[in-house]
């Protein structure tokens, strides 16, 4: 089940970044994950199963760029490889799809991850070597929306 976040599951969403350290996060990126919890939360969402928190992923949304962020994505790990990931990825695409002031999402993730996005047809924009952390670089991915005038073609 797939439902808004609640400040009530932010110990949950800590516990999941935790068991995803070191292999994908930095253990300082803890900090900025509260602290975008805390004061940059715009959308974000969790995937519950049998009362427990497997999987979390947010949305950012710039208009004035025609522009949504996919944001903060941690799966459990005896959760990963089950489609958990690419069924949150998907909603929020659907849920972004649905603004029609928003022509392309981005996400920012690392080198460790950045072929499940491609999977779920982002293509890589750019990279920057320990963007994250040292050893963390940095993969900006894109997927450009279809925009009505190109249905019309």
């Amino acid at each position: 089940m797939i439902r808004p976040y609640t400040p009530a599951d932010q110990s949950q969403v800590i516990r999941l970044l935790r068991l995803n350290t070191p292999q994908y996060f930095a253990e300082a990126e803890e900090a900025d994950l509260l602290e975008y919890l805390d004061r940059h939360l715009e959308a974000y969402f969790v995937v519950e199963e049998q009362g427990q928190i497997v999987g979390a992923g947010g949305i950012n949304y710039f208009p004035e760029a025609q522009l949504a962020r996919i944001s903060w994505d941690i799966i459990h790990p005896d959760a990963q490889g089950k489609g958990i990931g690419s069924g949150l990825t998907q909603f929020r695409i659907g849920l972004i799809r649905n603004n029609p002031a928003i022509a392309k999402i981005v996400v920012r993730t690392s080198q460790l991850v950045y072929r499940f996005y491609e999977k779920n047809g982002f293509t890589l924009e750019k990279t920057e070597a320990d963007f994250w952390a040292p050893g963390f670089d940095l993969y900006q991915m894109v997927l450009h929306l279809a925009t009505p005038a190109d249905n019309i073609r």
